[in-house]
């Protein structure tokens, strides 16, 4: 499956700090509608996600309803993103 979205990067303190783009509901409902058939426990979803000229690997997480993406140190570097600021993602979950 292959989504695209537009969301903005937020930062989580938590017991330690992470950033952050929430899935929109259009795009977390098809995501969740798959969800038994390719999580690996606790409702997380590998995913290979797409931010402008950066592919990387991870693991989306369920909150609230939607889907998480999170962003490493090393991915927010190789873009220069910043809290606050709005990004485009393509998503690739493998069926």
């Amino acid at each position: 499956m292959d989504l695209e979205f537009t969301g903005e990067i937020f930062y989580w303190r938590g017991p330690a700090p992470f950033f952050f783009v929430t899935i929109p509901e259009e795009q977390s409902a098809k995501i969740k509608a798959i969800s038994s058939m390719v999580t690996y426990g606790w409702g997380v979803i590998p995913v290979t996600a797409r931010i402008n000229e950066t592919e990387f690997k991870t693991s989306l997480f369920p909150k609230d309803g939607k889907y998480l993406l999170p962003l490493k140190v090393a991915i927010r570097k190789a873009e220069n993103l910043e809290v606050g600021e709005s990004i485009s993602v393509q998503l690739e979950i493998p069926l």
